[in-house]
């Protein structure tokens, strides 16, 4: 089941999945703590949270219109290739489109998560980047 979550619920998977166990408060984002700001969560059968995301309005320099970022996205290592993290993503993309109403969705997108991607029709917007500390990334966007 998908439901919109705290920010404090997000930071346990954020920690354990992106952050190499970096303490929960320090996987905050200065953006989480905007209004206009929107956690999801996947709850399997046993009610258990196995993949969250975080979406910001944010405006990209490269695209027309303003768009939601999104941030944060990690899926628990045991609840992985199930089509979670996918039903929490069509969720988000639905919600941003016929509730927010904002045109485009965009994010940097980790090198291991690009084929994830693809496979939701997102597109490539910039080389490969690094991030210190986390790896390889590009810059991916798609039009609601």
């Amino acid at each position: 089941m998908i439901r919109f979550i705290s920010l404090q619920d997000t930071l346990a998977l954020r920690s354990l999945v992106l952050r190499n166990g970096l303490a929960e408060q320090e996987c905050i984002n200065p953006q989480d703590l905007l209004p206009e700001t929107f956690h999801l969560g996947y709850f399997d059968e046993n009610n258990k949270l196995v993949c969250v995301l975080t979406c910001q309005k944010e405006r990209h320099p490269k695209l027309p219109h303003e768009a939601y970022r999104l941030r944060g996205m990690a899926t628990h290592p045991e609840a992985r290739r199930k089509g979670y993290a996918k039903q929490l993503m069509l969720a988000a993309m639905e919600h941003i489109k016929n509730q927010l109403h904002v045109p485009y969705f965009w994010f940097n997108a980790r090198e291991v998560a690009y084929p994830f991607y693809e496979s939701l029709g997102f597109e490539y917007m910039s080389d490969e980047f690094d991030i210190p500390g986390i790896g390889p990334h590009k810059e991916m966007f798609k039009l609601l």
